[in-house]
């Protein structure tokens, strides 16, 4: 079985060559109190027995300078896959991620709509600023996955993007922070348009940060990780450990989501273990995509 860890984060202790310069101005906690850089994320992944690893910017503390993640993508390509951030809003947002995709080899982009607990917008209107068309058109036509950051009452309109662009290919970090109340779909719907699941272009990342919460406040996971697997279908379902960010040791983060799957067969199993990103990112490790290129 292939498996795959879709959210990681690194750290690089040189700031010299990597100096920090965080959104916002304000610099994660987790990055001061536990940072980890690419050495010590492979020798995590080993002992957890993870094939591949998908590093996400740490906006944080690089901001949009994806200069370390890119140049690990360089000496390890047989280990990770990166995923890019780039302000949706600069007028040079275009030729930004044409730089980092093409240039320096990331195969994913992310947009925050809201980070954590709050639903402070990401700059400009929200998801659908006219600003951010270009960038929206670009990543349709190139079919690159965007991971959104996410508050369920973001559906609506990410569901009007969906319709707008039919390239466009979606995934939802830390399960979008669906609804927990019994009976109650976990994203609402918009008027007139399919929900998210019936698109065939979102994709749910199931994340300590998304078990937690639920644990914290339904008092279990493990009825959201069946509704979300029935709902969206194994193959629109990855995992992340979301390390270092989150405490904990990746293959502790790993198990913290694995238990709360539902009973599954092999193949569900495996797709959502690594199946499901390896067909995103286009890795060696799925048959399929190998088949394909």
């Amino acid at each position: 079985m292939f498996h795959v860890d879709t959210h990681t984060h690194i750290i690089s202790p040189d700031t010299d060559a990597y100096p920090a310069a965080p959104l916002g101005g304000h610099r994660s906690d987790w990055s001061r109190e536990r940072p980890v850089d690419i050495d010590g994320l492979l020798r995590q992944a080993d002992a957890a027995a993870i094939d591949h690893l998908v590093i996400v910017q740490a906006s944080t503390v690089y901001g949009f300078d994806n200069s370390y993640v890119a140049d690990q993508l360089a000496r390890h390509a047989d280990r990770v896959s990166g995923v890019c951030s780039v302000d949706f809003l600069s007028p040079g947002a275009v030729d930004d991620l044409r730089h980092w995709i093409d240039e320096r080899g990331f195969t994913g982009v992310r947009i925050r709509a809201a980070d954590g607990t709050t639903a402070v917008p990401t700059p400009g209107r929200g998801l659908d600023d006219e600003r951010m068309a270009p960038v929206w058109q670009f990543l349709s036509e190139r079919r690159v996955p965007v991971c959104v950051q996410m508050h369920a009452q973001h559906a609506p309109v990410l569901a009007g993007l969906l319709q707008q662009y039919p390239g466009l290919t979606v995934i939802l970090d830390h399960a979008g922070r669906p609804r927990l109340d019994a009976g109650t779909p976990p994203y609402p719907d918009a008027p007139g348009l399919p929900p998210l699941h019936a698109t065939g272009r979102v994709f749910v990342k199931l994340t300590p940060p998304a078990v937690l919460r639920a644990q914290r406040e339904a008092g279990s996971a493990a009825p959201l990780a069946a509704k979300l697997i029935e709902e969206f279908g194994a193959a629109h379902v990855m995992w992340g450990s979301n390390y270092p960010a989150s405490a904990g040791k990746l293959a502790e983060l790993a198990d913290l989501v694995k238990e709360q799957l539902p009973a599954l067969d092999a193949t569900d199993l495996a797709l959502i273990a690594g199946g499901t990103a390896a067909r995103l990112y286009g890795l060696a490790g799925d048959d399929s995509a190998a088949s394909r290129r």
